[in-house]
């Protein structure tokens, strides 16, 4: 792909990636990518067939790009038990943000029925690499079996990312923080 191809696929992605975060999938419709975006309606079927590839497309790039900072910030605590109890305090600095509404992959997949749709398929990826991270910081703190802990850290980290954006109740994150630290107490007993 030459560098206008890239910028041009990319300024779709980018687009339609805010759209569906915003409004969701299904207020998000081609009119409205074409205008928002500036591209052209023939140009982005040149490179998606339909909407649905565009969502699922939007959505593969927030996964990685959403995973890849969430990472960096809870790795900047020091010792496995930081790290862990940092998912949260980095979870609270993205429900204070500017524009926060929520997971994208727990709202779009609540638009879509079909548990085998790409969508649904995208989010459930999503959250196992939420799952297998966990998993991985508790890993780090040499305790077995480590997926029981992990599993009902994710647990929390989802619950407080439904407070926050249901309730607007921010605090989620730091009422989850509390029951990991008494979690991690648990374990290392």
């Amino acid at each position: 792909m030459n560098k206008n191809t890239t910028n041009t696929r990319e300024k779709i992605l980018a687009t339609a990636e805010q759209l569906i975060y915003q409004n969701g999938i299904h207020a998000t419709g081609m009119d409205l990518l074409v205008k928002t975006s500036g591209v052209a309606r023939k140009s982005i079927y040149r490179y998606f067939a339909n909407k649905d590839e565009v969502a699922a497309a939007a959505l593969n790039a927030r996964d990685i790009r959403w995973m890849e900072w969430f990472r960096t910030e809870c790795d900047k605590a020091d010792t496995p038990q930081e790290r862990i109890l940092n998912i949260f305090t980095v979870l609270k600095g993205w429900f204070e943000s500017e524009g926060y509404r929520g997971c994208a992959f727990i709202n779009t997949a609540g638009e879509v029925g079909d548990s085998a749709n790409p969508v649904r398929l995208i989010a459930k990826r999503h959250k196992q690499k939420l799952l297998d991270y966990t998993l991985e910081l508790v890993g780090q703190l040499d305790i077995e079996p480590s997926l029981p802990l992990a599993r009902k850290l994710l647990i929390l980290v989802e619950g407080a990312i439904t407070m926050s954006c249901v309730m607007g109740d921010y605090n989620a994150a730091d009422d989850a923080r509390d029951i990991a630290k008494l979690l991690l107490e648990q374990v290392s007993q």
